[in-house]
């Protein structure tokens, strides 16, 4: 297989400056630097303005780059699938050879726990069977046969074997016939190279953003360009002063604080077993709407599991899960000579654990080790009774008769032990012992074995009887041995839904999540786990077939997943799972998908975000998923939306925060424009300082910010649903709005104050340094006391409480001592021309900074009063 191609580290690095913000930032330091160069004399604080604008480019460009690239380490991995040797016949020897090395016309030597290496043809089979689940999705192993087949789907086909899939039975041997890309496996493989990766809705809206916020600084610096030139001033100083503005609108430290609250959204997931690869599939898992479930491995255990043996018309039920003889078989004593016979005709064999991180495992037939755990759980010692009574003779399962009979030497005499399906092997029986009572199988008991059997299939339950008959010779004829049996009774048996994923289901349609079951199963097996794990509550769900998918057009298809039903969709193919994802997408649902296999890929890549098993998936699956789930467990799932919700809330608040400082820093610039002031309220270098300084922190806290707790209760939003919604622009121009009066009313305060004309104040003048220092100041306290009132939309601070985050504190308290820092150290001073203040200064400050807090805790009192009396009024 040709390793997928990854992004050099340089081209990675390199996309972190492409951002728009980014680009925009890159223009005004170019156009900075041709300022300064274009002055005489040269200014060196427009020199330093152009350094620290590049300053906050890279800086940016690095959180970002270091984020994404420790969050993608999950690298391509599927030549680890894909076995490395492999043993062939080639001129009539028997060698072992390294896979990549088979071509067409190469016959296979295969055997039980092998991994197929190629497509091949059947030529000579021996009880042999594979699970094909990494490319069908089924977990029950297929039987092989050499025989002619008829024509149709290749994978469909019993005389063929697969590349990815496994010998879990018997032996045999397949002539190669298609290869790495070419072969099932490699066709899945190009489907997920060549899906897209869809972007998910908040890359959209960032983006949508940045061009909205990049067009209002073009657009708002160009004005006041064109307001101050009628002043006579030079046009380097004019570009520097409009460049001012621009810098004013960029949220500079924005694209840094986004990176980190993802990545602190990842690390919590991962607390949770879920492997993010991508950052911004953090914020996609909360906007999910549609999750389509693969089942076998994702929903259940992939561990077949008897839960019930019946006998006599009694049912005895049986516990335990998995592959681990731990449980036992209620009232065993009456069916185990049942469960003796079932054990002895089996093929596969236990593995118990060989380390404390390892399970038990079936080698062979999954069918068969349940059928081996459930005569332990009973008491009985398969290989001891095999030793008692040894194998002298076998006919193997085939599709046509249905059954599997094994000959036995016991006593005197020898004994036929049979298992397959009911009604094949009912019609061959005569007589019937049940509980130590041997008697003719009249057709009442008939009557009883066949409802036993619909109930037992009813439950999703994989359904199989038991007969014996005592035989003179070692070599009877297949159809003596299968013949005038003693019928024993039935067992039925499952892959058993995850314990967890009940719970899981049903926290995802509170939060108003569809769930859809898309398998390769068997439709009747598919509704069974649906109904057991809640997908399904209601008496008629929608099942559709893979072929009844590919009868339907587009338009079709859209009516279908429009209906508000209950959908399972079975039997279906790679293809079909790419269709159905893109159909949901045309709708306008974000969409996530579940699954472990290779045929899960494709849809994997093309969904907004693919959820992958960590532990029992693929290596394609993994590859093609932005998430993988580090324990298989589906309801990691429902914990990562929660999480992915809160990240997308948070991110309102801290763009609340940081956009409502952007308006405190625009307010006083434009009033000293429009008054006539000749110097700027606030530079370009403090509010970088502010912006990276002050800001950034707080951001981050505001986006650590705990889940709500009625958070799962909300329906998914809109993918239309913008970030700067009416509400959040409205916030935004509130708090803003307020900090800006605040910061004007102290800087021209502190300026009339004096009794200088506006015309005589130079940059060198105290009066206009501490007046600058003051706005600055003023707008670092009041985004201190903003990002408190941020917190909330409706509830109080107070009842939050106000220490409750103790990190915001820290990075407040932060804030303003850099900001006494830059008033008081001379070396800060020299550099933001600033000057020290008193603490009457100070007082003041502290007073206009509460303004925000106070104003938005009577906006949330009156949003609360008003929302109690909408209950309150009559319907």
């Amino acid at each position: 297989m040709p390793r997928a191609g990854r992004r050099a580290v340089w081209r990675q690095l390199g996309a972190q400056f492409t951002d728009l913000f980014a680009v925009v930032l890159i223009v005004a330091a170019g156009i900075t630097f041709l300022a300064y160069w274009l002055e005489e004399p040269r200014d060196i604080g427009t020199f330093q303005l152009a350094v620290a604008i590049l300053g906050v480019v890279v800086l940016n460009a690095a959180i970002g780059f270091t984020q994404e690239y420790s969050a993608e380490r999950t690298a391509q991995a599927l030549a680890a699938m894909v076995p490395h040797t492999c043993r062939v016949l080639r001129g009539g020897e028997r060698l072992e050879l390294p896979a990549r090395e088979l071509v067409p016309g190469d016959v296979m030597v295969l055997e039980a726990g092998d991994a197929v290496s190629a497509d091949g043809r059947v030529i000579e089979a021996h009880e042999l069977a594979v699970n094909n689940a990494p490319l069908t999705g089924e977990s029950n192993a297929v039987g092989r046969t050499a025989d002619p087949v008829a024509a149709g789907p290749a994978l469909e086909a019993r005389n063929c074997v697969f590349m990815g899939t496994d010998v879990v039975a018997g032996s045999g041997r397949a002539v190669v016939f298609a290869a790495g890309v070419t072969t099932e496996f490699g066709r899945i493989y190009r489907l997920a190279a060549a899906a897209p990766r869809q972007k998910t809705p908040l890359q959209h809206q960032v983006a949508s953003m940045a061009r909205r916020v990049a067009g209002a600084a073009l657009a708002i610096g160009a004005l006041m360009f064109a307001v101050r030139l009628p002043t006579g001033e030079s046009l380097v100083t004019l570009f520097v002063f409009a460049l001012g503005v621009m810098v004013a609108l960029v949220p500079e430290g924005l694209p840094a604080t986004l990176s980190v609250s993802l990545a602190i959204g990842v690390r919590r997931m991962a607390r949770r077993h879920a492997l993010i690869k991508q950052l911004l599939a953090v914020e996609a898992l909360g906007s999910t709407t549609v999750v389509c479930t693969d089942k076998t491995g994702t929903l259940t255990q992939a561990e077949m599991t008897v839960t019930s043996v019946w006998a006599g018309g009694v049912t005895h039920p049986v516990t335990g899960v998995g592959y681990a003889p731990s449980g036992e078989v209620a009232d065993a004593a009456p069916v185990r000579e049942l469960l003796r016979v079932a054990g002895l005709c089996c093929n596969a064999r236990l593995v118990p654990p060989s380390g404390p991180r390892e399970h038990w495992r079936v080698l062979g037939d999954t069918t068969e080790g349940a059928l081996l755990v459930v005569a332990a759980k009973a008491g009985l010692d398969v290989d001891a009774e095999e030793a008692a009574a040894p194998r002298v003779t076998e006919f193997p399962f085939d599709s046509v008769r249905k059954l599997m009979t094994t000959v036995h030497k016991g006593g005197a005499g020898y004994q036929a032990c049979v298992k397959g399906a009911p009604g094949e092997l009912l019609a061959r029986c005569t007589d019937v012992e049940w509980a130590g009572r041997r008697g003719p199988l009249t057709d009442q008991d008939r009557a009883a074995v066949v409802a036993a059997g619909d109930a037992l299939a009813s439950q999703g339950l994989r359904v199989l009887a038991v007969a014996r008959r005592e035989l003179d010779g070692a070599r009877p004829a297949q159809d003596e041995a299968e013949s005038a049996l003693t019928l024993l009774g039935l067992v039925g048996m499952l892959d058993p839904p995850r314990p967890e994923v009940t719970d899981a289901v049903a926290a995802c349609r509170r939060a108003g999540i569809r769930i859809v079951m898309v398998t390769g199963d068997h439709p009747l097996t598919g509704e069974a786990v649906a109904r057991r794990v809640g997908i399904v509550r209601r008496p008629d769900p929608v099942v559709v077939t893979g072929a009844r998918l590919d009868a339907m057009d587009d338009e079709a298809l859209d009516a279908l997943i429009a209906e508000p039903s209950e959908l399972l969709l079975c039997r279906v193919s790679p293809e079909h799972k790419m269709r159905v994802v893109t159909a949901f997408q045309r709708r306008g649902e974000v969409v996530a998908v579940t699954g472990d296999g290779a045929n899960d890929a494709p849809a994997l890549k093309h969904a907004d975000i693919g959820v992958a098993m960590g532990a029992s998936g693929t290596d394609v699956a993994r590859e093609a998923a932005s998430m993988v789930l580090l324990d298989d467990s589906f309801a990691s799932i429902a914990a990562a939306v929660r999480l992915g919700r809160s990240v997308y809330q948070n991110i309102r608040k801290f763009l609340v925060y940081v956009f409502s400082s952007n308006i405190g820093e625009l307010g006083p610039i434009l009033a000293a424009t429009f008054a006539g002031f000749p110097l700027v309220p606030i530079s370009a270098v403090q509010i970088l300082a502010i912006d990276l300084g002050s800001d950034v922190m707080p951001a981050l806290a505001l986006g650590a910010e705990r889940p709500e707790p009625d958070v799962m209760d909300r329906p998914p939003r809109s993918r239309r649903e913008r970030l700067f919604s009416p509400a959040v622009v409205g916030r935004i121009l509130f708090l803003g709005g307020i900090q800006a009066l605040g910061v004007c009313a102290v800087f021209f305060w502190h300026i009339h104050s004096s009794g200088i004309p506006f015309d005589d104040f130079t940059e060198d003048n105290p009066v206009y340094r501490e007046a600058v220092t003051l706005a600055q100041g003023g707008i670092v306290l009041s985004q201190f006391f903003v990002s408190l009132a941020v917190r909330t939309d409706r509830q109080s601070i107070l009842r939050v409480g106000l220490l409750s985050n103790p990190a915001l504190l820290a990075a407040g308290g932060f804030g303003v001592t850099l900001m006494a820092a830059i008033s008081y150290l001379p070396p800060l001073q020299a550099v933001f021309n600033t000057a020290p203040l008193d603490a009457t200064d100070w007082a003041v400050l502290a007073g206009l900074g509460t303004l925000p807090l106070l104003a938005d805790e009577a906006r949330k009192a009156w949003l609360r009063r008003s929302a109690d009396r909408r209950k309150g009024a009559p319907r």
